[in-house]
């Protein structure tokens, strides 16, 4: 049975991953997370705040881009929140690359087109096999409009690709009119995969102090569904690699993502709960499962529940919506009638 993927043109032994998270900032961890059966691992994030905040390796400081966000990251790195300086990430990422032989991902967070970009053929040289640009480009400006953010991402993708030559992957938030579009763009600028979809700290009010504060809790298999959604839409109609983050804790959730066409399982939340050995409680749950469905490869069901490939897409449109709203009568029925009888 061949359990192997390929993810950005790059082999892995299974399709889990652990997504970008703290974890990767201890190398004992790291190694730990590679026994446990981890066919990949992407780093922790370099935030564009931080390479404006330090001097760029043998240049002047790196200026702000006017575009840049602010916020969240702003107060973490005046906090110390942020763990590595650029240089100590760069140096970090060598270190991991050097540690495990399975492939090492870097990322990138802002939306900025600025000098800080130049980190890119940095993390290449350090090691990285291919980097993930995590985009949170969420504004408040009354006069910025979609088609502005859309089309910054995309000129932030044309220069990464323009500076290295290992693969760029795109870590997107869900939050856009026209996704399918949006996505057919981010392709046609270079971009060689998309990450479905990023997890943001919300905001939340301290009703006693009047402070907001950000809010981050893990997730739960209930937010794979919009996941699931979106990949199936995007599936052999894009021509990216597509990899699931955000609500897989199980076997069962993994190839509900594969077959709806992810190449790639990114995870977390699950890992931070039950340690790096889950991983192999993953390859083992999916090789079960095609031992009973009497698979042989990924290849063979990959993508299978996909828009592109599905018999009767419409659970994935508007028509899916509409047979949820029919049901209702039946189910308010059935409440009504439990009501009654007890």
């Amino acid at each position: 049975m061949d359990l192997t993927a390929s993810y950005l043109g790059l082999h892995l032994k299974h399709p889990f991953l652990l997504g970008a998270s703290p974890l990767t900032g201890n190398l004992d961890q790291v190694r730990r997370l590679e026994d446990g059966g981890c066919a990949g691992i992407v780093m922790h994030s370099l935030f564009e705040e931080q390479c404006a905040s330090f001097p760029f390796p043998s240049t002047p400081p790196v200026p702000r881009s006017d575009d840049a966000p602010s916020g969240f990251a702003d107060r973490s790195l005046r906090d110390g929140a942020l763990p590595l300086k650029p240089d100590e990430y760069l140096e970090q990422l060598r270190k991991i690359k050097a540690a495990v032989s399975i492939p090492v991902i870097g990322s990138m967070n802002g939306s900025g087109v600025g000098e800080w970009l130049q980190y890119a053929p940095l993390m290449e040289q350090a090691g990285a096999s291919a980097i993930e640009v995590n985009v949170y480009a969420l504004s408040a400006d009354l006069r910025t409009s979609a088609l502005d953010l859309e089309q910054r991402i995309e000129t932030l993708v044309q220069r990464v690709k323009r500076l290295v030559r290992i693969p760029v992957t795109v870590k997107l938030a869900p939050f856009f009119t026209a996704l399918a579009h949006s996505a057919m763009r981010l392709a046609a600028a270079g971009a060689d995969g998309l990450v479905l979809f990023n997890r943001f700290y919300q905001p939340d009010v301290d009703v006693e102090t009047l402070e907001v504060l950000p809010n981050l809790r893990l997730s739960t298999s209930g937010e794979l569904l919009l996941r699931l959604r979106w990949l199936a839409i995007l599936a052999e109609r894009v021509p990216v690699s597509l990899a699931a983050t955000g609500g897989v804790h199980t076997a069962l959730d993994g190839i509900k993502a594969l077959l709806s066409g992810a190449h790639a399982v990114q995870l977390v939340s699950a890992i931070l709960q039950q340690g790096p050995q889950h991983f192999r409680t993953l390859e083992t749950g999916l090789r079960y499962w095609m031992t009973r469905h009497e698979l042989d490869s990924i290849e063979t069901f990959r993508g299978l529940a996909s828009y592109a490939r599905a018999a009767n897409p419409a659970p994935l449109e508007r028509t899916g919506y509409l047979r949820v709203l029919q049901s209702w009568p039946n189910v308010l029925a059935i409440q009504d009638y439990g009501l009654m009888a007890g």
